[in-house]
């Protein structure tokens, strides 16, 4: 019984450990299930933002680490959240490396759904004309890419290279120009460059009532809302079965614990012994009552004469 308590309790305690012990894992050879990345110039800012969606696959066991990419000249990410399962948006944190012209973003994600903006300032105007050039850094495999291109309002004369004839109108009245790439294995890159000619500095965003992504909950912590509650819930779990174990097994030891041997008390055996036969005749002195030896006269302890 004690082999298989002290078993249990070992289990438990793998149980109960806290979410900053159970190490984040993501496989070396991860894949990206889909990315798609919006590129949005002159949106909201003199610059260009861009978003990534990034989706991975189910079989990637989570919480998991990702590191990714972006021009170091962007600074810190506008925005990194999570997707929860009702459809909303929560900011996780995160840690920025710089590593000469890039930044690398790592975050651990409890969710499969993340998306990260952040606002390039190497769009390059000359006069009317604007170029500027997106690079995918190859930190993961993607089974599928999409680079979505939104034409600023005001713009002409767009050039995305690689051409794509894939052009189409969004909800908000915008166009787009859409680039489809099947896959792309780990340190491969890929590029976008755009051109066009826009005669003024106005902002696409003035002239819209719509924002550059969904709205997201003002909930901010180290981990996903979902990613905090269901360690620790596993952890409460864990410890509400170690103490039952506990109490189980001090319970236990009580009901077989042998009870202590009382001392029964000696009882002196009454020996009852036969009375001797006094032989007929018998002369006993009549002074001490000492038994005289037939034909004795006398006492032979006290010396009385005795009577005969």
């Amino acid at each position: 019984m004690k082999k298989a308590f002290w078993i249990f309790l070992c289990l438990s305690f793998f149980l109960i450990l806290p979410p900053g012990l159970a190490e984040a894992q993501t496989p070396a050879s991860l894949t990206l299930r889909s990315l798609e990345v919006d590129i949005w110039p002159e949106y909201d800012r003199p610059s260009v933002l861009v978003i990534y969606h990034l989706n991975l696959p189910a079989e990637v066991p989570l919480p998991a680490e990702l590191r990714i990419r972006i021009p170091a000249v962007a600074g810190e990410p506008h925005a990194l959240a999570v997707r929860e399962i009702d459809g909303s948006l929560t900011t996780i944190s995160y840690t920025r490396n710089v590593l000469g012209d890039w930044s690398e973003i790592v975050f651990t994600t409890a969710l499969p759904e993340i998306q990260l903006e952040y606002y390039d300032p190497s769009l390059t105007k000359n006069g009317s004309q604007r170029s500027f050039l997106y690079q995918w850094t190859g930190d993961y495999a993607v089974e599928s890419l999409t680079i979505q291109i939104q034409q600023p309002i005001g713009a002409a004369e767009m050039k995305i290279t690689p051409n794509t004839t894939n052009i189409a109108v969004g909800k908000d009245g915008l166009t787009y120009y859409v680039t489809q790439v099947d896959s792309l294995a780990a340190n491969q890159t890929f590029e976008v460059s755009l051109q066009y000619r826009k005669p003024n500095d106005s902002l696409t965003a003035e002239s819209l009532e719509v924002q550059p992504s969904a709205p997201m909950s003002n909930v901010t912590s180290t981990t996903p809302v979902t990613g905090n509650f269901i360690p620790w819930l596993l952890g409460g779990l864990g410890l509400f079965l170690i103490v039952g174990a506990v109490a189980w097994w001090y319970w236990q030891a009580r009901m077989v614990k042998p009870s202590p041997k009382t001392r029964r008390p000696r009882h002196r055996r009454l020996v009852i012994e036969p009375q001797a036969v006094i032989p007929e005749g018998a002369v006993y002195c009549h002074h001490c009552g000492k038994r005289a030896i037939p034909g004795d006269r006398f006492c032979r302890a006290c010396g009385t004469r005795l009577r005969q």
